[in-house]
Formats: structure tokens, sequence, C-alpha cells
């Protein structure tokens, strides 16, 4: 039984239903939408560890799709099922940030190993936010993210973080200057624990700012965007 999490963007409603059965039934959990709103909405509602994207759905395409996640800061792995003939939209999306693509009609038999490479290259066993045996100290202004000890020093004073907190901090921190809204924050932030913060996000950014910043009325680092959410700003 496999724990990782796809999300299946395509609107033809036959295939939709044959990949989302058959890959259920290879043990993977499938969310299967059918066009660019609703997989903005579940990827909003939680984490996906893959992404099977349509390139033509109605309304905003899988190239637009695509896009507007990699801008977000949206690691999730892509695999694109486009045209036989849409060569130009697969070298698209593979500038764009996808990480493989599967002509239609496709075997499902074929697509799932292509999922499993994808897989095993993005190493989807690791949590969002969680720190790997090669992790360094994140170092930014008179501070040091240490992922290992998920502590925060500043001067080389150390504050113990909640996991909520130190969850998201990292997230921030581990994309530089992209703007994130509160619910990307919170999909980042907690993987693929379901469970919403125990504090909000804003109370918890209120306590990173007087931690990290010189004058957490004026944040340097941890930067309101109005009507957004939150950026992080480094050196």
């Amino acid at each position: 039984m496999n724990d990782e999490k796809i999300l299946l963007v395509d609107d033809d409603p036959g295939l939709r239903d044959l990949l989302q059965r058959y890959l259920a039934r290879e043990g993977y959990a499938v969310k299967a939408v059918a066009e660019g709103g609703a997989a903005r909405r579940a990827l909003d509602q939680g984490h996906f560890d893959l992404i099977v994207l349509d390139l033509m759905l109605p309304g905003e395409d899988g190239l637009s799709l695509l896009k507007r996640w990699r801008v977000e800061g949206v690691p999730t792995p892509v695999i694109m099922l486009t045209g036989k003939g849409d060569e130009i939209d697969r070298i698209l999306g593979l500038e764009l940030g996808a990480d493989d693509y599967l002509p239609k009609p496709c075997n499902p038999r074929e697509l799932l190993a292509r999922i499993r490479a994808v897989l095993r290259r993005a190493g989807v066993a690791s949590v969002p936010g969680a720190p790997g045996d090669s992790e360094g100290i994140l170092r930014f202004g008179r501070c040091a993210l240490d992922p290992a000890a998920r502590t925060l020093e500043r001067d080389g004073v150390a504050s113990r973080l909640t996991s909520g907190e130190y969850a998201l901090l990292s997230a921030l921190v581990r994309h530089p200057r992209v703007p994130l809204t509160r619910d990307r924050l919170i999909s980042l932030a907690r993987g693929r624990d379901s469970d919403p913060f125990e504090r909000s996000v804003d109370v918890a950014i209120s306590k990173l700012r007087r931690l990290i910043e010189d004058d957490p009325k004026a944040p340097r680092h941890l930067q309101t965007v109005w009507g957004h959410g939150y950026v992080f700003v480094p050196d």
C-alpha cells in the first residue's frame, strides 16, 4: 500500500475514471478533478505528492496552471498528458517545470511506471518542511534556522519553535521572494498532515517576526503582501 497522494486533472470523464480506478488499485490516494479551478482548490486544501495534468483543459489550460504553480513556488512533481502532435506544448511544459510527459491516449501501466519513476526522483518519502540528513543551516540576516534541531537562532541565542511555527518559517524560507497565500502556506507547511494549525498563520507570523526582525512592526524578512499573504525576503 502506498502513502502517496496524486492529483489527477483531466476533463475526459472516461479517461479520468479509468486512471483514477487503476491508480487506486495500485494503492495511491487519487483526487480526480476536471478543470483548473478545482485543481487549484484541491492544492490549496491539501498536500499532493504528484500531479497528473492534462494540458487541454476547459478555461485555464494545463500550461497556464503549470506556469502559475511554479511561479507560486509549488514544488509538486507534474506529469503532463498531451496530444500526440503537441510537440511544442510538451517542450513548453518541460521548460516551465514539468517532470515528464505522456501522449494521449495513454496506457495506464505506462503512466504508472512514469509516476513511480518521478516519485523516486522526487524522494516523496520526506514530508515538506522536514529536515533531510544533508540539510545545512539556513542563514539570513542575523538569524540561522537549524532544520535538524528545529531551532531558530538570532545573534547566537536559540529559540525553540513549535512544529507549526518551524514548518511555516521553513516553507517561507525555502520559497524566497515568492508571495504565498495563507492556504498555500498551510499546505506547504503541514505536508500530509490534514489537521489545521493549532494557531492561525497570522498569529504564528507575528511571533516569528518578534524573534527575527529588528523592528517587528516594519519587517524586513517576513513581509505582508496585502490582499494575498506573506513573502520571505532574504538578505
